[in-house]
């Protein structure tokens, strides 16, 4: 499945938040990462991060598309994410 994950977050938890979703998924923008994800892997993404998140101040939202088929990508000015793998 496509994910597109978008979180807000108290500022001293960014870092690890960012961190843990590069792990899994492709960082796209400030707070925005993409990309295909497992079942299995969202859930153990999801379980990692609500260690990291406090409930009471943050808050990261999961869109969930079932296939990227019907879905196009437009960016105007700066690409901020790459998806280019660095070794």
């Amino acid at each position: 499945m496509f994910i597109i994950l978008v979180y807000d977050v108290n500022q001293k938890r960014v870092g690890k938040v960012l961190k843990k979703c590069r792990q899994y998924l492709h960082w796209v923008q400030n707070s925005v990462l993409e990309g295909e994800i497992s079942d299995t892997n969202l859930k153990k993404l999801k379980m990692e991060l609500e260690r990291i998140i406090r409930k009471d101040e943050d808050s990261v939202i999961f869109y969930n598309l079932r296939t990227t088929k019907y879905s196009s990508r437009e960016i105007i000015g700066l690409e901020k994410g790459s998806q280019e793998n660095i070794i």
